[in-house]
This record gives structure tokens, C-alpha cells and sequence, in this order.
């Protein structure tokens, strides 16, 4: 069987199993607490839960050279790390960078890169502190993210929702895909072209969010990678749920709408790379993150009983509406 007959998240499923079969009584296996399958790994330190996340930006995949400024890449390719972070509630500590560039590439690129990386890794206190450079054919940054859950005992997990519980986003959905639309010359419609290219280049990691909804008693959530569908659909499989959305709900930026009009439901959907936010959880808690928190936390649905996985979404009469995208995933053609 081809990879891109499995898709990317059966080939993970494939060696999260083939892992696990290695599983036998030494400490490091006793102290994990999440391996492969969470936003991040986590295992109990000696004070702390630890945490850790890789993740890589790969030229002709993630980006295309030209199309962005080495800043921008240097801070992206650490942003969706952080997310992941966020999506624990936990507080980012230390990274280690992977660097892979081609031999005629400007030094003063490289640097450029790095102080992207460092322009965000200053916001949140995390230090840079080592990791690889080679030589390739193309571009591919890759970070490795350890931090940490402070004093707090708890995280923030996918297999956590519970039949009764709301569904809730932070910010807004949508806009980081029309500024890829943009960058990439596929659309010339709307306004404030700057917010959405924004929001696809420089995408801002929710940590302070994320260890609020930790404090106010919320158990579930994952970060809006691959798009609001696909990444309910993986805390609905995880926690063994189905999921009912309402589309009014739905947080669209002013700026997606402006661009796709009828299809900007779709896009706030399926675009992926928001990196917001996604939880579940009861009204008070949630009510109580929103009232702290700096950014905007809608409502959007409510988890339910059913098959595993399934994610309806309704209209204004809760008429189910027909979609045609899921969201991004790797490997598979689109």
C-alpha cells in the first residue's frame, strides 16, 4: 500500500500502533503520559509534566520560495509549534532548530530567519538553544518545541469531550486561507488583504488562552491546523463522539467574507491554518475564559452521542447542510 493511499493521519495511526507494540517497563515508558496521537508528547518530569513538539515548514509544500520573506518564515515556522503548546495549556520553555537550505542561499537570508524566530520567542520568554544545519536541494526549517505545565497537574487533551459539552473557537476562522489565496495570486476579491496575509504569515500561537481555558476548568482542545472540520473530527474520534456545528455560529472574518462571499462558510471551515483554538467544554468555564481572555471565544456547536467521528453541520431551521472539503491533510492528492 502506497502512503498516499493511507493518508497522513492512518500512516500516524499505523506508527502510533507500531509504537506502542515497543511499550515494556522502563522508566522513560512509565513516566509518559501522551505519545503519538496529542498535539504534543507529554511525560511527568521530576517537578512537571513536560512537553515537546516538532513540526517542519518544507519549501513546495508549507511555502513557496519568494512568496514570503525570510522573517516570516523564521516566525511560522516557530508560531505552529507554540500552537500546539497552547493546545495543552502549557508554557513554552526552550527550541531546537533544524535548518536545511540550499548552498547558494544568502547568509543574510538565513539570519533574516532567525531573527523571525526570535522576534516571537521573545514574546513568550523561550530560548533558542541549538539544533542542526545541512545542505538540500530545498528549503525546510524544523523546530522542536520542549516546555512544560508549570504548577498545574492537568492538560489539555484530545479524548476529553464529553455528549453535553459546547464547542468553542477563539479569534476568527477563515482568514489565514484567503491570505494564501492572496499571496499565491489565486484571488483578487475583498478588502484588508493585509489582515488575511497577516494571518497566513505571521499567525499568533494562543498560549495565553490556552492556559486560561486550563484554569477555568476546560479538558479538551486542539489547535486549528488543518482546518475547523478536520480538527474536530480528530477530538470527536479521540473522544469517541460526534460533534453538531451551527453554521450562523461560525466566526468568519470580515476579510473571507469579502473575498469568497457564498463560499466563505466553506473556507472558515476547511481553509486550516488558523491556529486558534478549538475546545469543548461546559457553559460557565467557557464563559469564564471568555471574559479573560484577550481575544474573541465564540460558541459554534455542541458535542453529541453518535458514531465516532461524525460532524454535522446545521443551518438556521438545524437543517444539515451538504460540504464537500474536510480539511488539509498530507499525502493525499487534492
Amino acid at each position: 500500500m502506497k502512503v498516499s493511499a493511507l493518508g497522513e493521519f492512518g500512516l500516524v495511526e499505523r506508527i502510533g500502533k507500531l509504537i506502542d507494540k515497543s511499550r515494556d517497563t522502563s522508566e522513560s515508558w512509565q513516566k509518559l503520559i501522551l505519545g503519538v496521537g496529542d498535539d504534543t508528547a507529554a511525560w511527568q518530569g521530576d517537578d512537571s509534566i513536560q512537553l515537546a513538539k516538532v513540526d517542519a515548514l518544507v519549501e513546495g509544500i508549507h511555502f513557496r520560495h519568494g512568496m514570503m520573506s525570510w522573517e516570516d518564515l523564521g516566525w511560522k515556522a516557530l508560531a505552529i509549534n507554540l500552537s500546539d503548546i497552547a493546545a495543552m495549556g502549557g508554557i513554552p520553555k526552550y527550541a531546537l532548530v533544524s535548518l536545511a537550505v540550499p548552498p547558494d542561499i544568502e547568509v543574510d537570508d538565513v539570519l533574516a530567519l532567525y531573527k523571525g524566530m526570535l522576534k516571537l520567542a521573545q514574546r513568550f520568554g523561550l530560548a533558542i538553544i541549538g539544533g542542526d544545519t545541512d545542505s538540500a536541494p530545498r528549503i525546510s526549517v524544523t523546530v522542536t518545541v520542549l516546555g512544560s505545565m508549570g504548577k498545574s497537574k492537568d492538560l489539555l487533551t484530545r479524548n476529553t469531550a464529553k455528549p453535553g459539552d459546547l464547542i468553542a473557537v477563539t479569534g476568527y476562522l477563515g482568514s489565514a486561507a484567503t491570505g494564501y489565496e492572496i499571496i499565491h495570486g489565486k484571488t483578487k476579491n475583498g478588502k484588508n488583504h493585509t489582515a488575511a496575509k497577516k494571518a497566513f504569515l505571521r499567525p499568533e500561537p494562543r498560549l495565553t488562552e490556552g492556559q486560561l481555558l486550563l484554569k477555568y476548568g476546560i479538558k479538551t482542545a486542539i489547535d486549528v491546523s488543518d482546518g475547523l472540520l478536520s480538527d474536530l473530527r480528530h477530538i470527536c474520534k479521540a473522544s469517541r463522539v460526534s460533534a453538531r456545528l451551527e453554521a450562523v455560529k461560525i466566526p468568519i472574518a470580515p476579510e473571507v467574507a469579502a473575498a469568497f462571499g457564498k463560499k466563505a462558510l466553506l473556507t472558515a471551515l476547511s481553509g486550516g491554518e488558523d491556529y486558534e483554538l478549538l475546545f469543548t467544554g461546559k457553559a460557565e468555564a467557557i464563559e469564564k475564559a471568555a471574559r479573560k481572555a484577550a481575544c474573541s471565544i465564540t460558541v459554534i456547536g455542541e458535542i453529541i452521542a453518535g458514531k465516532d467521528g461524525v460532524i454535522s453541520v446545521v443551518d438556521e431551521a438545524g437543517k444539515p447542510l451538504k460540504l464537500s472539503e474536510k480539511g488539509w491533510e498530507h499525502f493525499v492528492s487534492k
